[in-house]
């Protein structure tokens, strides 16, 4: 199994200690998270779990896993859990205030996204700080809702 971190300028394998990102979402307010410099996203990812690191990706034998974040400090975080592969095929969002699913905003790569989804900066803090405690099992100290249960339109395209 392979690990890989691309959060604000690491981009490394392996995943970073919980208490060294713990910073950008504990930030004053209006100053979390990294977008300063032109991203406000993040991932931790993973290649071939369950002993599937030999297998061929292309034939979707290799199970891989991937937690996207996409930070905005006047809102929070949107995590997305994607583990794909070897018969896998699972999305979960963060679960924000869902009455706001049909607002958006735009990211600094121009993507929407539903309000909704959001969730503030100490809760995504823990749900990365498990996930990365539990070698990227879907964290359980925040809810979640499963991509397919999303309304259509939920990610509109850009």
């Amino acid at each position: 199994m392979r690990k890989f971190t691309y959060f604000d300028q690491i981009d490394d394998e392996g995943w970073p200690d919980p208490e060294d990102i713990r910073h950008y979402f504990f930030a004053a307010p209006g100053q979390e998270w990294f977008h300063t410099w032109g991203n406000d996203t993040a991932g931790l990812s993973v290649e071939g779990l369950y002993g599937t690191e030999h297998e061929d990706h292309l034939a979707g034998h290799r199970v891989d896993l991937n937690l996207d974040l996409y930070g905005i400090p006047e809102l929070g975080v949107l995590l997305i859990y994607h583990k794909h592969g070897g018969g896998y095929q699972e999305a979960y969002t963060s679960k924000g205030d869902m009455s706001r699913l049909e607002e958006w905003v735009r990211n600094l790569h121009s993507d929407r996204l539903p309000l909704g989804l959001f969730i503030p900066f100490p809760k995504a803090y823990e749900a990365v700080k498990e996930f990365i405690e539990t070698d990227g099992q879907l964290p359980k100290c925040i809810e979640w809702v499963a991509n397919k249960d999303l309304p259509p339109g939920t990610f509109p395209d850009p």
